[in-house]
This record gives structure tokens, C-alpha cells and sequence, in this order.
């Protein structure tokens, strides 16, 4: 587990990394691809690396870290390959103080390719470690529909299933039994979401402005951020900005609301 900036929670945990979304925007692949260490040559048994069979795909499985010459843990050892890194399970049990942690900041933990398998270890850990608040995030919100139909997506109350959505067409998920949130970053287009009733739908929203190479051609317009404030608002929904906001809205216009504390 590692402290982070990000706005909106205390702490990151990757026990799954990597990702086969080809969003332009991914600060997570870049991150991935500059600090990995994807081998040249060898086959993955030699480094350590248990191979998925799920061609055309690559999948691994790390139940021990892979180390580099100098015995420095290696992060991405497969770029940014879907990699389960099974030595980490017991990261959130190892802390005692409460923390409200993003689950799998390096990857989408609910992507299609992703086995079911994986995710279920990661929901035993967290539930091990009831102490935290877990934020887990995805491109890919269908996938919530298809655990919870099945029973297999956890109702606690401290798990909370954010989708991120850049435009207000993007499908998101909410529910009756669940804690669901948005996360509007970049936001590209204009909103209100499309339907009258859509923001009263889930318990938390949280915008942000696309960062990074080419973020300055892209970013909201004052008045998109103020409109959808305006009914998440009225719908009583919180709002969180993050700090890509603050040149567009200015000082006075931030918000950093939590539900939890609503």
C-alpha cells in the first residue's frame, strides 16, 4: 500500500495491475510503461512469472515478488499485462488504522478480461481488514451488474463502486443495496447526465480535468462544472473536485465533499 495525492482517499493498493483499455489519457500506463520491466527474451517461468493461459492475451500470477538484480521489488514486472500480484493480498490487514483506500489505482480490476478469481481474492482480503473504507473504480460498470446478479459483488457497507465516465452517455451503475459513485475525469463534454432522475441515482460525484500531454486542448468549461453542481446539489449528492479543477473554477468554487461525512 502506498500514501497518494489523489483527493479522495487516504491511501493506493495494487494487488492487480495493468490494463487493456486504450484510453489516450491513462496516466496509469504511462506510469506502467516508464517503471516496468517487461522481460526480453525469456519465457515468464524464468522470471518469476506465472502465465495465465488466456491467449491472445497475456495474464500473470506473482505469488512472491519479482526482484531485480539488486533485490529491489520490481512493481510492473509485466508492464502494464494484467497481473495478479498475490503477495500483497495481506496489505490492508497489516494496518490497524482506519484508511479509505482506492483499490487497484493501476489497473481496472473490473475490466472484461479480468477472472473472476482475482476479484474474489481481492474482496476476501479487504474483508479480512474490515477496519478500511474500499473505493474501487472501472471503465467497465457492467461488470458490477454481472457480480451482483451472480451474488458475487460484496454489500458492505464500507465498499463503495465508483464508474468513471468522461461524457453523459457513458453508461454508469448504481444500486439500491450498494454504495455507487461517478468519477467525471476529464470530463470532455457537457452534462447533466442523460436522463432528469440520473444523478439522484448515485451517492457521490467527483469531477476532474484531463491532465498530462495534450490536457490543454481538452479541458471542461466553467460552466459545464457549474451545471452539474448545480444538480447534484439539488438531488442532495455531494461533490469532490480535484486540484485540475481549481484554475477553472477558482478558489471559491471547490468543493471536497465526502458522503461519509455528508
Amino acid at each position: 500500500m502506498n500514501k497518494t495525492k489523489i483527493e479522495w482517499c487516504d491511501e493506493t493498493w495494487n494487488p492487480v495491475t495493468g490494463c487493456l483499455h486504450t484510453c489516450e489519457y491513462c496516466y496509469a500506463r504511462r506510469i506502467a510503461e516508464r517503471f516496468g520491466t517487461l522481460y526480453k527474451g525469456p519465457q515468464p517461468e524464468d522470471e518469476g512469472l506465472s502465465f495465465v493461459p488466456d491467449e491472445p492475451e497475456r495474464f500473470y500470477e506473482l505469488d512472491e515478488p519479482v526482484r531485480s538484480e539488486a533485490g529491489r521489488i520490481e512493481p510492473y514486472p509485466a508492464n502494464f499485462y494484467p497481473t495478479l500480484h498475490r503477495y500483497r493480498m495481506d496489505e490492508p490487514a497489516r494496518k490497524t488504522k482506519a484508511r479509505t483506500i482506492f483499490v487497484c489505482s493501476m489497473a481496472d480490476l473490473f475490466g472484461a478480461w479480468v477472472p473472476d478469481e482475482w476479484i474474489a481474492e481481492v474482496f476476501a482480503a479487504c474483508r479480512k481488514a474490515p477496519q478500511h473504507r474500499y473505493l474501487f473504480l472501472t471503465k467497465n460498470p457492467s461488470r458490477y451488474m454481472e457480480l451482483a446478479s451472480a451474488g458475487l459483488l460484496p454489500e458492505d457497507s464500507n465498499f463503495w463502486y465508483g464508474s468513471t465516465i468522461t461524457g453523459p452517455d457513458i453508461p454508469f451503475w448504481w444500486s439500491d443495496h450498494h454504495n455507487t459513485f461517478v468519477s467525471i475525469e476529464p470530463m470532455l463534454e457537457k452534462f447533466p447526465f442523460a436522463g432528469d432522475d440520473a444523478i439522484k441515482k448515485v451517492d457521490w460525484v467527483i469531477m476532474g480535468a484531463m491532465t498530462g500531454p495534450g490536457s490543454k486542448d481538452h479541458q471542461p468549461r466553467r460552466e459545464w462544472v457549474e451545471a452539474l453542481v448545480a444538480d447534484a446539489k439539488s438531488a442532495g449528492v455531494p461533490v469532490l473536485m480535484k486540484e485540475s479543477l481549481r484554475p477553472i473554477v477558482g478558489n471559491a468554487g471547490m468543493l471536497s465533499q465526502f458522503p461519509w461525512e455528508v
